[in-house]
């Protein structure tokens, strides 16, 4: 980041938003920027796409494959597109013209002889616009097919192969036949190629945002966010095979969560647990315990007609026959279940901003960075918050359900501003996600009673 800001060349690019990661690495003093020549560790820096218009700054690594040379394929192929473009334009604007002079001259009744104008045919412009679609699919697959990326045992595959082996299912490939645009030119492949080529080992990455938000994702300056799922999931599930990687959730992190899963109300027809941060509310995809596996052990089948993110910790209601789970699910749908949350905010509120009000920003997800949701006024769905703002903890009633309507509204610009402690997705990491449900109402399927429930959060020492 210093030294970024230190080149006024790149620096004016960087400031609208651009992500940068860094990989440290070991067993070379080549490393683009070792710490020392007697060192064996040393660091390496790269830049998502192109920085200032260029992909060849130095101190970054270069690119997977330089599509920038004036004379190449890729650019000569761009300028015959753009070519057939420029036609298109120009053809769309002769014909509304034409179109236009022949609605005057049919109005005024004109006896005067005109010589016509000859006009490019409807299949010559079908013609034209078939030529630039299929030149367009066959430059993106040539792109492809020139990253051949390498993995810690030294295998290589293209990006076309890495997405084919990757999404298996035909009717992914059928929908989907090649990679997002850009894959391959993000930070952490090319820092991974670079390694892998000239025979260094990695040892832990990160990548940072640095500059402005974007309008609709949350970014914030300085702060780390993982790869993307949409462009990197697939390349990086390929590049990293043959590389020792920190482990996951640990056995006995499993069993001190199953043990902390606790039982707050507990009847014929339902329970109010309080389920602890790093918890599944249901089964996922990774292979570990949740609210319904584990209480499905102690009570017999459950149905959840909510969850909490595995993140997230707090109240729970939780149905023991399909009939209650139903009922409760429609209160849901009604809105009159009554949920609030408290939050601990990444830092002190500004004392110049109002400690109370509404958010309203509609919500969707990013279909190349699953799950992680972005703001977008045109097609996001409904979603608004209440929030009351006591120091750096904050109440939060959601009057929707969207997924991670709450971490978003708190680190959007145009919501809080300010990212929930311990968000990754939207923040920072730290030692947990600090958001609780800590009320839940609602009105009991059988009785009829109004019940109400209350738990204080555990954000240990992070006030």
């Amino acid at each position: 980041m210093h030294y970024v800001a230190s080149q006024p060349e790149l620096l004016a690019d960087a400031q609208r938003g651009k992500m940068f990661g860094v990989l440290i690495v070991e067993g070379a003093t080549a490393a683009a920027s070792s710490t020392s020549e007697s060192s064996s560790l040393g660091y390496l820096a790269a830049y998502s796409g192109l920085l200032a218009g260029r992909n060849d700054w130095p101190f970054f690594v270069p690119p997977v494959f330089d599509a920038q040379q004036p004379d190449g394929h890729f650019k000569q192929t761009e300028r015959l597109i753009s070519a057939i473009n420029a036609q298109l334009v120009q053809y769309t604007a002769t014909l509304s013209q034409s179109t236009q002079q022949s609605t005057q001259q049919s109005a005024q009744q004109s006896t005067q002889q005109t010589t016509p104008k000859k006009h490019p045919s409807p299949s010559h412009l079908s013609s034209l616009k078939q030529q630039r679609r299929q030149l367009s699919e066959d430059l993106q697959l040539w792109l492809f097919r020139q990253y051949r990326m390498l993995n810690a045992r030294g295998d290589e595959k293209d990006l076309v192969d890495i997405w084919r082996d990757y999404h298996a299912s035909p009717k992914i490939q059928q929908r989907f036949p090649l990679p997002p645009g850009g894959s391959g030119d993000c930070c952490a492949p090319k820092l991974l190629q670079y390694a892998f080529r000239h025979h260094l080992h990695p040892v832990a990455i990160a990548e940072f945002w640095y500059g402005a938000s974007p309008r609709g994702e949350i970014r914030h300056h300085g702060q780390f966010y993982p790869a993307c799922r949409g462009k990197c999931l697939p390349i990086l599930t390929f590049m990293l095979q043959g590389l020792e990687i920190e482990p996951g959730q640990s056995a006995h992190k499993t069993a001190a969560l199953a043990n902390a899963l606790t039982t707050l109300y507990e009847d014929e027809t339902l329970l109010v647990i309080e389920k602890p941060s790093g918890l599944l509310s249901v089964p996922g995809r990774i292979d570990a315990p949740s609210v319904e596996s584990l209480l499905s052990k102690r009570y017999g089948r459950v149905f959840l007609p909510h969850r909490l993110d595995m993140d997230t910790s707090g109240l729970m209601v939780v149905a023991r026959s399909e009939e209650a789970y139903k009922h409760l699910q429609h209160q849901f749908y009604a809105r009159t279940i009554y949920k609030r949350y408290e939050a601990l905010l990444n830092g002190p509120w500004p004392t110049d901003r109002p400690t109370k009000g509404t958010i309203a920003l509609p919500l969707r997800p990013d279909p190349l960075d699953r799950p992680r949701q972005v703001v977008d006024p045109l097609h996001g769905k409904h979603a608004l918050t209440d929030y009351e703002v006591v120091g750096r903890l904050v109440s939060l009633v959601p009057h929707t359900g969207r997924t991670h309507q709450l971490r978003v509204h708190c680190a959007h610009a145009e919501g809080l501003g300010m990212p929930i402690l311990g968000d990754a997705l939207y923040g920072q990491k730290a030692h947990r996600l600090c958001l609780h449900a800590a009320e839940l109402a609602f009105d009991h399927p059988v009785s009829g009673e109004r019940l109400h429930f209350r738990s204080t959060p555990d954000f240990g020492h992070s006030f």
